[in-house]
Parts: structure tokens; sequence; C-alpha cells
């Protein structure tokens, strides 16, 4: 049985006539222009660091940039801009100079402070006076302080580690021995992790201890701090001696008894 060459209907075309027809529809249809968007490199950057507004889709025929502090182009809020017809950028009332405009219409922002923090406005203008304009936001935080470990014991066979921080909105994470911590069930971490507990200590809880404090641009890890554990709970005589010691290179300072 051959397979059918054409349409079932009165008049038909072969298949074949119609998938060619309508690849040759797909491949002349005109996609649509791609819309300006703006790529903060990175979002969240440090105070004092940089961060570059990255341009997409600007129009092959742009002869002009216009960059704004916040989500209007308001004259009075204008940072800088550019010609691509007499290469060269002007200054507005917001620049402050630490803004860099590129020819292709990216904006490099250097020694950012947390004021900068918002939002950010590009107006793109062509050679027969269309305008496009996207806006996009970025973040500056501050920099992590390095933050202290400090040990007390809660119990003779117990020992509380605490991370000491005053920067707000700050992540904590625990480290043992170079490596992030991994919970035991004799683990407990306070619900802003930053206190770890351990109860009972056991030999294996043994080795230096850090707390890492972060926020999404920078973070900082506490000096060393090392758990020796002598004898287990409960021993057979009831003496636990364990000692936590601030490791600063070489030097080893003990911080701590129990028994």
């Amino acid at each position: 049985m051959q397979p059918p060459s054409a349409c079932p209907c009165r008049g038909g075309i072969p298949w074949q006539g119609v998938l060619l027809a309508v690849s040759l529809l797909t491949f002349w249809n005109p996609h649509p222009t791609a819309q300006l968007t703006i790529e903060p490199v990175p979002s969240d950057v440090a105070e004092g660091r940089d961060v570059l507004l990255l341009v997409h889709n600007v129009s092959g025929n742009a002869v002009g940039y216009a960059w704004y502090r916040g989500q209007i182009t308001d004259r009075t809020r204008l940072i800088v801009s550019y010609s691509n017809l007499t290469h060269s950028a002007t200054p507005g009332p917001a620049f402050s100079g630490r803004e860099t405009v590129y020819p292709n219409g990216s904006l490099l922002f250097v020694n950012l402070k947390k004021e900068d923090t918002g939002f950010y406005t590009l107006q793109t203008t062509t050679d027969n006076f269309d305008a496009e304009v996207a806006t996009e936001e970025f973040c500056v935080h501050g920099l992590v302080a390095q933050p202290s470990l400090r040990a007390t014991n809660t119990e003779p066979h117990s020992v509380a580690m605490t991370c000491l921080s005053g920067d707000p909105g700050i992540s904590i994470t625990w480290i043992f021995n170079s490596q992030t911590l991994q919970l035991t069930d004799r683990m407990q971490l306070s619900p802003d992790h930053r206190t770890l507990s351990i109860d009972p200590v056991r030999k294996e809880d043994a080795g230096e201890y850090q707390c890492e404090a972060s926020n999404p641009a920078s973070s900082t890890k506490s000096d060393r701090y090392r758990l020796a554990v002598i004898c287990e709970w409960p021993p057979s005589h009831p003496v636990l001696l364990s000692y936590i010691s601030t490791v600063k290179g070489h030097h080893m300072a003990p911080a701590m008894s129990m028994g």
C-alpha cells in the first residue's frame, strides 16, 4: 500500500508542500525586537566596591543614552548623558564623579556607598527620535566585620560557643576543621545560628571551630578556636577536662578549662 501523497480533501496539495510552505513562512517571519534591559554585575555589591550596569539589546541605530537616578526620566535626576554622534559624555545634576558611561550605553559605578542603593533608569534615543526606557536596581551592603567566638560551660559535660557580631542582617555558618560543620544529634543551634551547643562533648568533637558571618555581598570568619577533649562523659570517675584556645598563627592561648 502506497503512503498518501496529497491531503484527503478535494483539490488538496501534497503534504510535503504544506510543510515547505510553513517552513518558509516561519523563516521569513521577522522576530520581534528584543527589549532593552539592564543587568547589574553584581546585583548585590559590598560598600567600596564597583558595579557595572550592563546594557542588553540596545537598538543598532541608537545615537544617545541618558542615565537617571530613580525610576523616572527626571532631568533633575540625570546622572550622565552620552552622544554617539560626538562621542562625548555630559554630566547631569545627579553626577557624583564616580560614574563612567561607555559607548554601548553601559554604566560603571565605582567606590559605592550604601546610599547608592536603589533604582537606575536608562533612556536610549535612536536616529529617528524613538526612545526606549529600562529600569533596574542594585543593593549596596556594608562590609561584614570579623566576628569573635566565645565559649562557655553550660554543664560540666557540655559546651556552648557563641558567634559575636554587631552587624545586622547577617547569616552565620559554623566551620569545623576547615569544613562546614555537620551537626550531630548532640549539637544544637540557636534560632539565629549564633550559638552552637554540644551536649555531651565527645572526643570526636575535638578540633578547630570557626564561625563565618556573611551578607549577600561579603563574608568573614572568626579566629580559629580549638576544643580539646581529654575525657568523655560519663567517665569511670566524674571528670571531664576540655579547653578552648584561640589559634592565631602558631600561638595558642588557653581560654577555658572544665573539670
